[in-house]
């Protein structure tokens, strides 16, 4: 299943700057989600992060992990209507075991692969790792609930 950026946009509320994440292009509901950034010198954070030498930040990966994740408990929730969906959004309770392995670049695919370590009710835990190339970039775990807006 394919989840273009028009489709992302309706299920988690992020839009530019900070919107992420351009695509889906695996989800197994309940299980796992394989989505990509393409980071292009164009992001803005690349005017002070560091000039002449850009890197795409740690945190910013993170976030699009967290943006990755946030789709995946959405769409496996079977029971939830668009409509309900509407009026839910997931935060984000904690991050933990984030490593950096490598710096991402302009010009690099970020490719997210998220898995669901655990799921109880509205709270999720997660795996997420970040690739270019099929090279491990960063990972982390994440803990996040989706809750009424």
């Amino acid at each position: 299943m394919i989840i273009d950026v028009m489709e992302i946009q309706k299920i988690i509320p992020h839009r530019y700057p900070f919107l992420l994440l351009d695509r889906v292009t695996d989800i197994n509901k309940g299980e796992s989600l394989v989505g990509y950034k393409n980071v292009t010198i164009g992001d803005n954070v690349f005017q002070g992060h560091f000039p002449g030498h850009p890197i795409y930040p740690g945190v910013m990966i993170l976030e699009g992990m967290a943006q990755a994740g946030g789709i995946l408990a959405f769409k496996s929730m079977d029971n939830m209507t668009e409509e309900e969906a509407a009026n839910k959004v997931v935060y984000f309770m904690s991050i933990d075991k984030a490593k950096f392995r490598s710096p991402v670049r302009p010009g690099d695919k970020l490719e997210y692969r998220i898995n669901v370590i655990k799921q109880k009710g509205a709270i999720w835990m997660l795996l997420g790792k970040a690739y270019v190339d099929d090279k491990l970039v960063s990972e982390a775990e994440l803990k996040a609930m989706i809750v009424d807006k």
